[in-house]
Order: C-alpha cells, then structure tokens, then sequence
C-alpha cells in the first residue's frame, strides 16, 4: 500500500510517532533506500536508549544488508559518536533518535561517509522517494549476496578522540553536575570524563527514553531549573546539561545562572582560533554581536550563515572554516568532520575553566556583552503576512539595515532583530539584542505588538 512520508520525513532528518506514523517495515525500506542512494558497500548504524530503537535499527541493518551492504552496528550512542564512527571508519552512518522530542518518537539522522550531512538536497527526498514507491510496488530485489552484520564497539575510542584535541593535562580539580536528562549523556559522560581531574555529580544518568525527570530539551528554561538548583547546592564549579542524543550541550555556572550559548561559541572560537591562527569561524545569524567581534578580536574572520546544522556544515567545508557554532547550543569542529559535537565543546569549556583560578560567570564575562530576547515564539494564522508587516514598519527608516539572509533581520546601530517562520510549525521566531537592556526590551516589546497584531 502507498505511504504519505511527507509528515515524517523532515529538511534534515526522519522523525515520527512509532508505531503511528513509521514502524520497522518502512525502517527496512529506509535501510534499503539508504545504501542506494549513498552507493554504500558498508554502513555504520547506532541507537539512542528509545524503547523503540534498537528494533528500528535492526530492522534498517537488514534492509541495507538485503542490498548488499556489511553493517556495523555500534549499539547504544550518542549522536555525535556515531559521527565519529562515520568519520573514522568513513562509512556513511545512520543514528535512531528523535533527540528531545517525547518517548513515543523515534528518527533516523543520516549522514555520508565523514559524517557528511544528508539532508532534503543531498539524498534525503530521493531516499524517500524511494521508499514511498517500494511501499506502493513492493520492496526492492535483494542482492545475490547478503551483506554482513557485525557489532562494534566505538565509546572508548570516541573518547580517546575527544581528549586528543583539547589539552586537558594541567587544570585544576573541577566539581561538575551534570543532568544528562535520562538520554545518552548517561552513556558518553563517564567515559570521556574517565581519568580527568572532576568531581562529577551525576543526575539522571540512567538511561531511560521515557523521560521520567524531565524532557530532554536543555533549551527549554524548565528544564535545567534542577541542575541549577544541584549547581548551587553543591557549590559546584559548573553545571553542564545535554539533550536527549546527547549531541547538544549547554553550560550554567556557579551561581546556578545559564550561559549563553553565544558566549560559549566565542569562548570555543577563541580557543580555536589560539591553536589555528586566522582561522575561519562561522556562526548563525541568530548568534550575539559578540561572536564576530571576539573573532575578529582574535585574528579570525567570522562567516555569517543561516540557522540550521546542513548550512553550517555546507559553509564549514566550502571556506575551511576551524569551528562554528549556533545559538540553539550545537557546535561545529573541523577537528570532527565538520560535525556538531557538545562534548568537545564542553570539554573546551572545562579546560577554559581549569586552566585558571577564576569563577566561570567571571570567566565568560568577557564574551557575554550584550542584551538578549532569546527565542521567542508567536503563533500566527499567515506567518508571511506578519511577516511583511513587521518588514513594512522598518522599511525605509533611516539608519536601519535589513537583509533576508534567513527571514527578516533589521539591523541599527545598538539593536539588532531576526524573524524567522518555523518550517514545520505555525510559527513566527524573534531573537532581539541591543547593547542595554532597556533597548532591548522596547525593540522586542515594538516587534511582538506587529507580529500579534
């Protein structure tokens, strides 16, 4: 029978309901799809602790090897290790995980050998064509030979490659809490903080993708308020917190109080840019002003990009770049195939930290100079006509700057804007920041008022 994937398959990823909306049969066929449109003689797949993932990823090993195709399963892992299996394997790989989102959802991350991304424009629609005609008209014809299914096991050697790349030898002891959020943090974290001078204080390590503690989704303020609370009962020298496949991380400091990610993104850059002098750093457009500016303090020339890890990663190997970071706390390294990886960042963060006496909030000062919105989100009937009033207010005012890089950015000379319509959601996103807080506030308070106008 004929599928609609047009509800699951997403501009980077697969992600649905199990088994409402995709089960292990389409897994097959994704699997079979998979190696045909990467030409793949061998592939990598790993799993997050999603109660259905392991079937999924079997079910996908099997339709790749019915095409011919060896698979090394490297079982329970975190997103970014299995990019690292990619890359130093160079197989193209799959990942099951529908990172933050609820237990009853599962995806597939795909990547090409080197954790190349696979996205709408580089294979993903013709994966799912595919799949959508095998449904309809039965599953492809199998090889004549079947290919291999073996396991391997990639944490150590993961781990071993992250602490190969910052030098971690001489910082002072660090107490640290990390809330891995019941996800694959719970598997990474020990491993790779295996041998380091930190007094680590686990919670919700155990993994469990139904989520009992709290959602996996660092990014949502509810859901670090028990790491900040642990932060400062503790009297811990930071706090660091990852979501669901663990391949996002983001930092609170001693106070309990969150660091931006944006601050972390200059920090990394001049870290980054220490080790490759004039190196080439790109951020999002949603990033704080002060992102370019350290980079440029740096002897580094920053690349402004849109949002979103495909972008990123396209303008990571077109210009050479040594890092990039975004806002939503993914983190980009040319160290790591061009792949996000918040552990490597958070290990950037504790050498930072460790390398000197200071507090971290002290610390990060430095790289935190301006006046913030966050992500705010409305929810609109037609997000192209708000969007066109909030266009038309600005225009043509003197001083002002406005480009469509990626939706609207208006810029002056003490504030700046972006809104952005959500690709999936009946939303319009405002990101403000002003030198002060005042001029933040009455810009954001003149944009909301056209937007839900």
């Amino acid at each position: 029978m004929a599928v609609d994937l047009s509800q699951i398959v997403k501009a980077y990823d697969v992600r649905g309901v199990v088994p409402d909306q995709w089960d292990e049969s389409l897994a097959e066929l994704f699997g079979a799809a998979f190696v045909t449109v990467t030409q793949a003689d061998a592939i990598v797949v790993g799993h997050d602790m999603r109660p259905s993932s392991p079937g999924l990823s079997a079910a996908f090993a099997r339709g790749a090897a019915a095409l011919g195709a060896d698979v090394t399963l490297i079982g329970l892992c975190s997103t970014d290790q299995l990019y690292y299996a990619s890359g130093a394997l160079d197989l193209p790989g799959a990942m099951f995980t529908a990172s933050h989102n609820p237990a009853q959802y599962n995806g597939i991350k795909m990547c090409r050998k080197g954790a190349a991304p696979v996205g709408q424009d580089t294979g993903l629609a013709e994966i799912r064509a595919l799949v959508e005609r095998w449904s309809e008209q039965g599953a492809p014809t199998v090889a004549a030979k079947a290919g291999t299914i073996v396991e391997r096991e990639t944490l150590t050697d993961y781990a071993t490659h992250l602490k190969s790349l910052v030098d971690l030898s001489a910082i002072r002891p660090l107490k640290v809490v990390v809330d891995a959020g019941n996800g694959m943090g719970g598997h990474t974290v020990p491993t790779v903080f295996d041998g380091l001078p930190l007094d680590l204080v686990p919670m919700y390590f155990e993994l469990d993708g139904t989520f009992p503690n709290h959602e996996a989704n660092p990014l949502d303020p509810a859901n670090i308020v028990d790491l900040q609370a642990r932060v400062i009962a503790e009297g811990a020298d930071l706090g660091l917190a990852f979501d669901g496949d663990a391949d996002r991380c983001f930092v609170v400091d001693e106070r309990g109080e969150p660091v931006s990610p944006s601050a972390i993104t200059a920090l990394v850059a001049a870290r980054e840019l220490a080790r490759h002098p004039g190196g080439t750093v790109i951020h999002n457009l949603i990033t704080s002003w002060s992102v370019p500016e350290v980079v440029r303090e740096n002897g580094g020339t920053p690349v402004r990009t849109r949002v979103g890890h495909s972008f990123i990663k396209q303008e990571m190997a077109a210009t050479g770049a040594i890092f990039g970071g975004e806002h939503s706390a993914h983190y980009y390294f040319a160290d790591f195939w061009n792949a996000d990886t918040g552990m490597l960042a958070a290990l950037h963060v504790l050498a930072a930290l460790g390398g000197q006496e200071g507090t971290l909030s002290a610390l990060v000062a430095q790289y935190d100079r301006y006046a913030g919105s966050g992500e705010i989100n409305s929810t609109v009937q037609d997000q192209t006509a708000r969007a066109a009033a909030v266009r038309a207010a600005y225009e043509g005012r003197d001083g002002l700057t406005l480009d469509e890089l990626d939706g609207l950015t208006v810029t002056a000379e003490d504030w700046w804007f972006n809104l952005r319509a959500s690709n999936t959601e009946p939303l319009l996103r405002l990101n403000v920041e002003a030198r002060d807080a005042t001029t933040m506030a009455k810009v954001r308070d003149e944009v909301l008022a056209l937007i839900r106008a």
